[in-house]
């Protein structure tokens, strides 16, 4: 569960994402996390870059979290990332939605 105090973590907008990526995910209808996704992003030091395994079923809101993770990382260390999916039909959809 996300810490008393911290509900606010489950809004988009409270990860220091850039305006032009919140008003994307806005336009998609997502503004806000479940609680396990903002869990996951919370814990130990997952934002550093450390190591994070995570499991939910189809449709549940897993690639939200990599995303997340990906942008912020991108973002702030200005490196390249790599996101392999695992079927062209996702792949397709994400080309188009992360540019």
């Amino acid at each position: 569960n996300v810490p008393e105090g911290q509900a606010d973590k489950l809004l988009l907008a409270s990860w220091g994402l850039p305006k032009a990526v919140l008003e994307k995910y806005h336009s998609l209808g997502v503004v806000q996390m479940f609680e396990w996704q903002a869990e996951c992003l919370m814990l130990g030091q997952v934002l550093e870059g450390k190591n994070l395994v995570y499991s939910a079923p189809t449709s549940a809101g897993k690639t939200l979290v990599a995303e997340l993770l990906i942008l912020k990382r991108v973002l702030e260390t200005r490196k390249k990332a790599l996101l392999i999916l695992p079927f062209v039909s996702v792949a397709k959809e994400k080309k188009c939605y992360l540019q």
